[in-house]
């Protein structure tokens, strides 16, 4: 099987769904890695990254009857990657340190590799556009905490309002800017890293 070595065959899916554990050893050889670096540019946690592609590859196994077409696995494989990865980042949206470790990451690390700076403006100009729609009191607050920096406290003391009602208006507006976002995986991953 010659023509194999290197990339998934028809030949190969065949045995996959035929209960092949040497087909699905030789599947997990040709993906694992590149799977493994692309999880990592979303989470930035190899831990987290090594449990997103274990999840896969399990996913992989139990689905492998309904695997029809070599052509797509490529990505069905990496749909099933970065729709868990964002459903673990979404589980951890209230987590503040885990955020400021992936804006730091992706600022630091992953932005330059992942896109350019035209798409990157892009997204920015669009996040502004939409910040500005914001109902004056959502905005105001939304920017004393992205903008300025200010903690929740600071900006009710500031704005003579409870903790409480900072907390919600933050809630609503990322609930707004997160609903109306361009709802690709490039601008997802980035809006997640960089504007939340």
């Amino acid at each position: 099987m010659n023509s194999g070595k290197n990339h998934i065959t028809q030949e190969l899916l065949t045995r996959l769904k035929s209960d092949d554990m040497l087909a699905f050893d030789k599947v997990y050889e040709l993906y694992s890695h590149k799977l493994f670096s692309f999880v990592f540019k979303i989470l930035k946690n190899e831990a987290d990254t090594d449990d997103i592609v274990q999840e896969v590859f399990v996913r992989i196994w139990e689905s492998r009857d309904k695997l029809e077409d070599y052509k797509l696995l490529n990505s069905y494989i990496f749909t099933i990657a970065y729709n868990n990865s964002i459903d673990l980042i979404r589980k951890r949206i209230n987590n503040n340190k885990y955020l400021e470790h992936l804006k730091y990451s992706a600022v630091i690390n992953a932005t330059p590799n992942l896109i350019s700076e035209i798409e990157f403006n892009e997204l920015n100009t669009q996040v502004q556009k939409l910040i500005a729609q914001l109902p004056e009191r959502q905005k105001q607050v939304y920017l004393l905490h992205k903008e300025d920096g200010l903690t929740y406290p600071e900006i009710a003391e500031k704005l003579g309002i409870s903790k409480n009602t900072v907390e919600n208006h933050i809630a609503k507006a990322l609930k707004y800017l997160r609903q109306n976002i361009d709802n690709t995986l490039m601008v997802n991953m980035l809006f997640v890293s960089l504007f939340l």
